[in-house]
Formats: C-alpha cells, structure tokens, sequence
C-alpha cells in the first residue's frame, strides 16, 4: 500500500509537470564548456587522466574495502543469530534524526581548506568499529535466550549503530565537501558527477565482494558427520 501510493503520486506530478511546465524558448549563455553528450563524455575522459585526479579516484575506489565487509554483513548475521528483522528495522528509525543533525554538524569541519582531513580522521574509528561489529556478532548467540534478547542487548546495538553513523557521515560529508571544492566552476556540475560516481563505486564493489565471499569463508561444522568439512555446497547438502 505504501510503495502504491507513492507510486501513484509520482505517476502523477510528472505527468502534471509534462502537461503544464512550458520550456523557456529564449536561450540564456551558459558557461558550461560541454554542448552535448558526446562533448561531455570526452571532457570526462579528460579530466580522469589528469594525475591529482587518476590518483584521488584510485583513493577513494579502494579506501572503503577495510570496513566493507562490517557495513555490509552485520546485520544479515545478526539475523541469522535469531535477532527479530523488525526488531532490527524499529532501531533504525532512532538514527533517523541523528543521520539529518549529523550532516549540520560535520559540515562546520569540513567548510575550511582541508575537507578531507575529517575523511582521515574518521577512518580509523570506522575500521575499529568494525572489530566491534565482530565482536558484536559473536556476542549476539551468548545472549539470547528463550524469550529472545535482553533490553541491554538492543541499546548495545543501538549505540553501536549510532557510533557507525558518526563516522559514516563524517567520511561522506568529507569527501562531499572535497568533491565540491576541487571541481572546476566551470564545469562543476560533469567535474562533482564523475567524482561523487567513482566514491558511490568505491562504497559498493567492495560490499558486493564482501557478500559473496561470506559462504566461502565461513567455517561449517556438520552435525553427526565428523569426517565432513561442509565447506562446499554439495557436501553441506549431504
């Protein structure tokens, strides 16, 4: 019901902005270098191969691998230690005002001349929070009981989201910050796309390995088959 009614809503505002914004036929001088698709494309290629920006893009492509694996498995293990899936999306809704104060705050330490040294900061405290996650995970299973979990338990993980996001945000209002003061006004709009795609991509290569390197290096026991490792598909189905 929810994604419907959305979906209609969306459906009609833009159709209603189809129908009724008209375009403004006198043409305004623009500063923007690029006149079309293709220009836009080779004035990318261009500014990858610029060494500060080749070597910023190698950066941020592979900085985010240390914690990837934390970010991305915590809570589908958590879930698979007996932690209640609703349980585990009623404590997101708390971080909620955190996610939209944290930006406001931040921003006041990365509007100097050297955004990125937040980026820095913040780096070892995510990836140390990511030996928590671990700890958290092998915690969960020592804790539970029949009736579930301990309330202590849950403001734990609530805690240790908040300190996540903390350094989440700190990170990518950083590298925003950074983004937006390198680019060239001139063609800041093609110059802030290409670096912000390359940190989105940077954040999501290496979660996706993350997962799928999960089943591999997982140890299996196999219950009543001593002389079985399970490491496999096909003799963890035997």
């Amino acid at each position: 019901d929810f994604l419907f009614f959305w979906g209609a809503v969306f459906l009609i505002t833009t159709t209603l902005v189809a129908l009724l914004k008209k375009e403004n036929k006198e043409l305004t001088p623009t500063k923007e270098e690029t006149k079309g698709i293709t220009d836009t494309y080779r004035l990318l290629f261009s500014i990858i191969k610029m060494p500060a920006v080749l070597t910023f893009c190698l950066m941020i492509l592979t900085a985010k691998v240390g914690f990837s694996a934390a970010d991305a498995v915590t809570g589908l293990k958590l879930v698979e230690e007996g932690v209640p899936k609703e349980h585990l999306a009623l404590l997101a809704v708390p971080m909620v005002p955190l996610q939209i104060i944290l930006p406001l705050v931040i921003s006041k330490y990365t509007a100097g001349p050297q955004p990125l040294n937040t980026f820095y900061k913040a780096m070892p405290f995510r990836l140390l929070l990511g030996l928590e996650f671990a700890f958290l995970v092998w915690w969960t299973p020592k804790v539970r009981h029949e009736g579930g979990f301990p309330v202590y338990y849950y403001i734990v993980v609530l805690l240790s989201y908040a300190l996540h996001q903390i350094t989440l945000y700190s990170m990518y209002v950083a590298i925003m910050a950074f983004n937006a003061k390198v680019s060239d006004p001139l063609i800041g709009g093609t110059y802030m796309t290409l670096l912000n795609t390359v940190s989105n991509l940077g954040g999501n290569w290496p979660s996706t390995v993350a997962l799928w390197l999960v089943d591999p290096l997982t140890v299996k026991e196999c219950a009543g088959a001593p002389d079985q490792t399970c490491r496999t598909l096909a003799a963890a189905e035997v």
